[in-house]
């Protein structure tokens, strides 16, 4: 059978020369330096292996190679099933005929073993990744609890779930995305605790996703996941670092998904009282993490309405009571109040790009000037009062007792909102603002398609007392 034949049949041959002329074309090795193959001979036959530069373990290759031809012609199995049960002294073995799962295999790293004769290709799992060590991740830091954190080999991160969860009702699926890129996906769950039309559904749907490559990882699967109502900001899946949160999601009944090159894992379906949870709030005691809670939640509020309130003031003071007379500006405002909240909103997310891509040993220069030029020089310059600052700078900090980025800015969008709507209207502007924010949560919908607010709507006491409250873990009341 010719080269042409061959790759329009699909599957492997036997010939160990049609084998390698298809395969030395289709990977384009005289190009490609990083893929390796090498002829040898396995009892008296002629056999050749590829492999991917950089993902096999040397020592470990040397060992099986010295193997393979020490091999006799009367030790040679009939056949690779044969061969893969009685002289592969590893593992992690499979064995492939089709050319697809063959060139998956070979290109995600695996050492692939042809020889003559042979209709199937032995594929041994002999690879290593790139990876760095696991350690505490950047973002979801905790004051007690464990200090490791997921990476971007997703391997590695099963592991870290698997290491806390150790049931045969857990499971973990592997998928892919991506027509190129073929990205790994690891579907978590508890067959016994997930629901299954919901997990059927997402695992449907990841079937279904028609895309190139998953480009920005996470963020591509959860576009493609759920494409409906992209103008709601509200987050409608949570991201975390943290293998102990993963863990805790899966035993409670939901579904974690692991993306291959992305150290966090997606939890689904998530509502606003998921989000807003953190890990602390279980490595404390009860009236700790309550007290962390519901402090969270009220700095959410304050974060959202503060400076639309003090704009409102401003405009209407007869609305002031004299108690609080003293919130009034001292100075006169030479700029119009809420183009000074407009402009500070703009300059906050300015000096967060530019941490971020300034060089650790640049950051603490760059800290002292934004504190001068955004500090006493602006209100002395005239640009913002004193006042606008002080709540400015309350709203830029509060925004990080947020563990979730997604939430953060959803929450400034309706700030932003509420502040132009107050600026043109008035007090109707203002309440204008808060119904459309609360709507915007109200009306949003899991990618379960459940209500966003649940346990409040639909009202459950219970439950809702348990996302508001941090009462004592279950296997404490036992």
């Amino acid at each position: 059978m010719d080269n042409g034949s061959e790759s329009n049949s699909g599957k492997m041959t036997g010939s160990l020369k049609e084998t390698m002329a298809y395969l030395n074309e289709r990977l384009a090795v005289d190009t490609c330096f990083d893929i390796v193959y090498r002829v040898i001979k396995v009892g008296g036959r002629d056999a050749c292996m590829y492999f991917i530069d950089g993902f096999c373990k040397d020592e470990l290759m040397q060992k099986m190679l010295q193997y393979f031809m020490d091999l006799t012609e009367d030790e040679l199995p009939k056949d690779a099933h044969e061969m893969s049960k009685k002289c592969v002294p590893y593992v992690e073995v499979d064995l492939k005929e089709d050319w697809e799962g063959i060139l998956y295999g070979l290109l995600s790293g695996v050492f692939v073993l042809f020889i003559d004769g042979y209709t199937q290709a032995i594929l041994i799992d002999s690879r290593t990744y790139p990876a760095r060590s696991v350690g505490e991740p950047e973002k979801d830091k905790v004051l007690r609890g464990s200090k490791d954190g997921f990476v971007e080999t997703i391997i590695f991160n099963t592991a870290l779930i698997r290491r806390r969860i150790r049931s045969t009702d857990f499971r973990v699926e592997m998928m892919s995305a991506g027509k190129n890129s073929k990205t790994d996906i690891a579907v978590c769950y508890m067959d016994s605790r997930v629901d299954k039309k919901f997990l059927e559904k997402i695992k449907n749907r990841i079937r279904d996703i028609k895309v190139d490559a998953l480009t920005m990882n996470q963020e591509s699967l959860a576009e493609c996941l759920y494409e409906r109502r992209w103008y709601n900001p509200f987050p409608k899946f949570k991201y975390s670092e943290r293998p102990d949160t993963a863990a805790a999601q899966i035993l409670e009944g939901n579904i974690v998904i692991l993306v291959d090159n992305s150290p966090s894992a997606m939890i689904m379906p998530t509502s606003i009282f998921d989000v807003v949870e953190e890990a602390d709030d279980y490595y404390f005691p009860p009236i700790t993490g309550t007290y962390l809670r519901l402090s969270r939640f009220l700095i959410a509020i304050l974060t959202y309405l503060m400076t639309p309130t003090f704009l409102l003031l401003m405009n209407t003071r007869e609305y002031i009571p004299e108690a609080f007379q003293f919130i009034i500006l001292k100075e006169p405002e030479n700029i119009p109040l809420i183009w000074q909240f407009l402009i500070l909103e703009l300059a906050i997310d300015g000096l967060r790009l530019a941490a971020v891509n300034t060089p650790n040993m640049l950051s603490t220069p760059l800290s002292v000037m934004a504190a001068l030029v955004l500090g006493e020089f602006s209100v002395n310059s005239g640009w913002f009062n004193a006042e606008v600052m002080l709540y400015m700078a309350f709203v830029a900090i509060a925004n990080y007792t947020q563990a979730n980025y997604e939430l953060g800015y959803a929450l400034k969008f309706m700030r932003i909102l509420t502040l132009i709507l107050t600026g043109l209207f008035g007090i109707w502007g203002y309440i204008g603002g808060i119904v459309i924010c609360l709507l915007f949560i109200v009306t949003n919908k899991t990618v379960s398609e459940k209500s966003y607010i649940y346990p409040l709507l639909p009202l459950n006491l219970k439950k809702l007392c348990n996302r508001l409250f941090r009462l004592r873990l279950p296997e404490a009341r036992k």
